[in-house]
């Protein structure tokens, strides 16, 4: 075992404070990384408030991590000291179910282990995240960053980035298509940059008039207020695809007519209160509604690789350690362009 210095809610609701605990040893196939930054997820705030119920106490965020290797296992193959990694919402699964063979890890049946607020599946220790100055991980859930990427602006790639990347490629988003993104915050400034980059005409479409620039720079050709009904029915029926960001309550149905005939809208947000849907927004014109988590650790990977290629990184604020109460209130206000990232060396400070 091995010392760690890291922060954590101590209790349900509690403000993040300093936190000595224990990491495992070095096994045979671990990678164990010194972080370097670690971005700070909306799902973060959720957990430590147990929002989502089934908290693990103490309770270390984080699951934006990137770093630089300082030790691996004896058959780790993939990675040496020195190297350049990353580790996103996962550290394990059952690596045996259809879901796992197939490299949707995301869609374990048994579950997958969550970086933090999880359980290790041999020992049953539970799992402690990246706001943290070390982490050991399993090399098969461990992911190699390219040194072209900044990597402070990389971090938010592990769950914001991925989140986005995999709905978009699953469906096959591409040029000649017309793509809506709803919402302009930590997912949607990834959407509207990735399919931007695949080639698609983008659309954003937001409640804040106040977002247009931004949008037009982060690759959209129009943006819509949501809000005005004339705008809306101005793209009635012409989209291919509608990828919806947005986690507070909101209504679909208003973007489920904007599909053309087959068109698709897969939700990523998660609202506090379900939506509700009417159906003969489905059946008349044979349109899709799904939903997309994450994405597998080859997808991830390929979506680094891309990322490295075209240059495609996160809009963030570096804070220090010692601000993440503070970021958490911002986060509240959507007071954020677009992703806070914690500079792990500060952590001491």
């Amino acid at each position: 075992m091995t010392a760690a210095l890291g922060y954590a809610a101590e209790i349900a609701k509690a403000p993040l404070v300093p936190f000595t605990f224990e990491r495992r040893a070095t096994g045979p196939r671990d990678v164990r990384i010194e972080i370097a930054y670690c971005g700070v997820c909306h799902s973060d705030l959720h957990q430590v408030r147990d929002e989502w119920g089934h908290g693990i106490f103490p309770m270390v965020p984080g699951h934006e991590i990137v770093g630089r290797v300082i030790e691996v296992g004896a058959q780790v193959r993939q990675f040496k000291a020195g190297d350049l990694a990353g580790v996103g919402c996962m550290v394990d699964s059952c690596r045996s179910c259809a879901s796992c063979r197939d490299g949707l890890e995301q869609y374990c049946e048994q579950g997958f282990t969550g970086t933090y607020n999880g359980r290790e599946r041999d020992t049953r220790q539970p799992t402690y995240g990246g706001y943290s100055n070390h982490i050991v991980v399993d090399e098969a859930f461990v992911l190699r960053i390219s040194p072209r990427l900044d990597l402070a602006a990389t971090a938010p790639l592990l769950c914001a980035g991925i989140t986005t990347y995999s709905p978009l490629r699953h469906w096959k988003v591409g040029p000649g298509q017309k793509v809506g993104v709803v919402g302009l915050g930590g997912l949607g400034h990834m959407a509207l940059k990735f399919a931007h980059a695949f080639g698609a005409e983008v659309v954003l479409f937001t409640t804040s008039p106040g977002k247009e620039a931004d949008a037009r720079r982060l690759g959209a050709s129009d943006v819509v207020i949501s809000k005005n009904k004339d705008e809306m029915n101005r793209h009635a029926r012409s989209f291919d695809f509608i990828i919806d960001t947005v986690s507070a309550p909101h209504d679909i149905n208003a973007y489920l007519g904007l599909l053309r005939r087959d068109g698709t809208m897969t939700l990523i947000g998660v609202p506090d209160t379900p939506p509700t849907l009417q159906f003969q927004h489905l059946i008349f014109s044979r349109r899709k509604l799904g939903g997309s988590l994450i994405g597998g650790i080859a997808e991830t990977q390929e979506m680094l690789d891309f990322c490295a290629e075209r240059g495609i990184v996160s809009d963030i604020e570096l804070i220090p350690m010692q601000k993440i109460n503070e970021a958490y209130e911002r986060m509240l206000k959507s007071d954020v362009k677009y992703r806070f990232v914690l500079d792990i060396a500060t952590l001491a400070g």
